[in-house]
């Protein structure tokens, strides 16, 4: 472990080093993290959490890159930092600490929204009194599905087309969806899975509408999941690092 980790730093970290300078080149990037369990992390017990974060370039880069950056916390500081002087869009979930990034615009993860619909939906099926708040749920699934499946149409699509076809299709369901939600915030019990559906979209909904500023952006955050399983599931058979420096030296690999 000593051995790879003086390897892996000392043979990758340039090549690292540089595929960092071209990442903060570009005008998307995607990000996301996932926990880490660090066993000798100074000031911290050995069963605490630490977190692998993810960034990522755009569909439309031209150097595809991932990188992953370890950190001891899942503090607003360790995206500021790694991304301080970047300039652009940045496709998130709804995680707060994201939003503080100076001079980043985020882009709001269609996918996420989608999913708290679905949820409330599933979690009403089969209740013979949630009828009303069935169908609720599944019209605001609808909606969701609605851009998803306009977004599949332009898979062949140029830059220009895309903006277009989201100007003329994407924006009327936009526009539907947000009066909607609107209406049904006052009549929905906000506790109610149904309710935090919406109140979850609402709240992001300046984030979600980020899309149609640019064609480069996309309607969910997919690309950072995608790209984050790996090390998820690999987690899954080697459990934790020892150090700091293992960590680090994992997130370089």
């Amino acid at each position: 472990m000593h051995r790879c980790s003086i390897i892996t730093t000392r043979w990758l970290k340039p090549f690292y080093d540089e595929l960092y300078q071209r990442l903060r080149e570009e005008k998307v990037l995607h990000a996301d993290e996932t926990v880490l369990q660090v066993l000798d992390e100074p000031g911290k017990k050995a069963e605490s959490k630490s977190y692998m974060w993810l960034y990522r370039t755009g569909r439309d880069s031209k150097t595809p890159i991932v990188l992953f950056d370890y950190q001891a916390s899942r503090a607003k500081e360790n995206p500021q930092k790694f991304l301080n002087g970047y300039q652009g869009y940045l496709h998130v979930d709804g995680y707060a600490a994201y939003e503080s990034i100076q001079n980043v615009e985020l882009a709001g993860c269609w996918a996420h929204a989608r999913r708290k619909f679905d949820e409330a939906l599933k979690a009403l099926k089969g209740a013979p009194a949630s009828a009303d708040r069935t169908t609720v749920a599944k019209k605001g699934l609808n909606f969701c599905n609605r851009l998803f499946a306009i977004e599949r149409k332009m898979k062949d699509k140029t830059p220009e087309e895309r903006l277009e076809i989201r100007k003329n299709d994407s924006q009327p369901v936009l526009d539907a969806f947000l009066i909607w939600l609107k209406e049904q915030k006052e009549v929905v019990a906000p506790k109610t899975a149904t309710g935090t559906a919406i109140s979850y979209t609402l709240k992001q909904w300046p984030k979600l509408r980020t899309f149609m500023k640019d064609s480069r952006i996309e309607i969910d955050n997919n690309r950072a999941e995608l790209s984050i399983k790996p090390f998820v599931i690999g987690r899954k058979a080697w459990l934790f690092a020892v150090s700091t420096r293992g960590a680090t030296s994992s997130a370089i690999a």
